[in-house]
């Protein structure tokens, strides 16, 4: 259950197998049933999780709809960073679209492991970098290149996401219309 975990750690920063029981013992594995939420619009964000297997979405909701912000597949992690660092209300939910094997890895416990494990600071500060640039280069694909264009590039970082997600969580996660994303998908399938 933990050697993806280690996988994803080890890419970033060595770890001796004393360290790596170390953050064993504190991260919480949990069996999550799709649909069901793991964070709710209004909670502290105390924790981060890491995908085991299966596939979550974050969003907002607001008048105007629902706001996909990321999906986390298999060996990527989730959290509303904002409200995890800030320890404030989260805007976000967070839900499993599929059947989830998750690896929950608490605040408290996170603080720990930085002061038992030294380059638990340098995995971490590597994880919180990629996401800013994930943010950052999604926020520019949004303003600079068409829906088409980011829906191909969606589907090159992750090619089976059409048979794991819902169209309407991905014209969500696009930034349009349902109809606007069968439109797009119907021109492809003619090129």
């Amino acid at each position: 259950m933990y050697s993806l975990l280690h996988s994803n750690f080890i890419s970033k920063a060595p770890l001796t197998a004393d360290e790596f029981a170390l953050i064993e013992a504190v991260v919480k594995p949990v069996k999550l049933k799709k649909k069901t939420k793991l964070l709710t619009n209004g909670e502290v964000c105390r924790f981060s999780v890491f995908v085991n297997k299966g596939c979550l979405r974050s969003y907002s909701i607001d008048n105007k709809g629902e706001h996909i912000v990321q999906f986390a597949f298999e060996n990527n992690w989730i959290s509303d960073l904002y409200s995890y660092i800030t320890e404030t209300a989260s805007h976000l939910t967070i839900e499993a679209i599929e059947d989830c094997e998750l690896l929950y890895l608490y605040k408290q416990d996170m603080e720990q492991l930085y002061m038992q494990i030294p380059a638990m600071e340098r995995i971490m500060r590597l994880q919180f970098q990629n996401a800013y640039v994930a943010v950052q280069r999604r926020l520019n694909a949004t303003l600079s290149i068409t829906a088409e264009e980011r829906y191909i590039a969606l589907l090159a970082a992750q090619p089976d996401i059409t048979q794991r997600v819902p169209l309407l969580h991905i014209a969500s996660y696009l930034g349009i219309a349902p109809e606007s994303l069968s439109r797009i998908r119907k021109q492809l399938s003619t090129r």
